[in-house]
């Protein structure tokens, strides 16, 4: 699946030639020309970077970048300036920007940059304790990944059966359907998704890894360190994790 790129800029010259170059490369690029116009189109669809120019008509970008992270706390900018506007730009950068482009730059910057932050893939979250699944969100947000939760075995099987999900995380004693349960019942329907079961009883712990030999086990509670490195392995298709505890 293709990255989603927003092109914002008033120069629409250069909006649209950045447009053509990704587009080009199989990127989906949408463009808008104020940050207005911005805004409006990231209410409607999620993007997996935006490029913004500081200096626009009306809202600025650097405004405009705030009202991004109000609409998803977890937006991904790469401002871009032919002017001096270090005030500006320190602001962005202070409240989450990942950087500035330098108006003219080149082709092969915007493509390192887009090498850079490309998005890891959907990850399914399933626990019946909420706080469980809300403190690992944010940790895997922070890597680039696109968080689902889910409170039940039920509720986790239909998101997992959404196309695009690269790992499933999931609580083994979940009530009515548990992890194993959705596991198998994924299984069953052909669909093979990445899973890292996650429990808090050690005797489980061999049983589970020989129902998933090519995934992993974490006993809880584990350090959020194992868990990147867990999904790194499932999702590259190396060798299982070992439990931690």
């Amino acid at each position: 699946m293709s990255a989603k790129i927003l092109v914002i800029d008033d120069d629409r010259d250069h909006a649209e030639s950045i447009v053509d170059i990704l587009s080009m490369r199989g990127y989906d690029v949408e463009a808008a020309f104020s940050g207005e116009a911005g805004v409006e189109i990231f209410k409607e669809q999620d993007f997996d970077l935006v490029f913004m120019d500081v200096k626009l008509p009306g809202m600025n970008g650097v405004e405009t970048f705030f009202e991004f992270k109000k609409i998803r706390p977890d937006a991904r900018v790469m401002m871009m300036t032919g002017y001096s506007l270090e005030q500006l730009i320190a602001q962005a950068i202070e409240n989450g920007a990942l950087g500035v482009l330098r108006k003219p730059f080149a082709i092969q910057d915007l493509f390192h940059i887009l090498n850079e932050v490309k998005p890891r893939g959907m990850i399914v979250v399933a626990d019946d304790d909420p706080d469980f699944a809300a403190s690992l969100e944010p940790m895997l947000v922070s890597q680039g990944y696109r968080v689902v939760t889910a409170a039940t075995g039920s509720e986790a099987l239909e998101k997992a059966s959404a196309d695009g999900v690269n790992c499933l995380v999931l609580d083994v004693s979940m009530p009515i359907l548990t992890g194993i349960d959705v596991y198998l019942r994924l299984k069953e329907r052909g669909k093979s998704v990445p899973t890292i079961f996650v429990t808090g009883a050690g005797d489980k712990t061999s049983a589970l890894a020989q129902l998933n030999p090519d995934n992993g086990v974490l006993l809880k509670p584990f350090n959020p360190s194992d868990l990147l490195k867990a999904i790194a392995v499932a999702t590259s298709g190396g060798s299982k994790p070992t439990a931690h505890g």
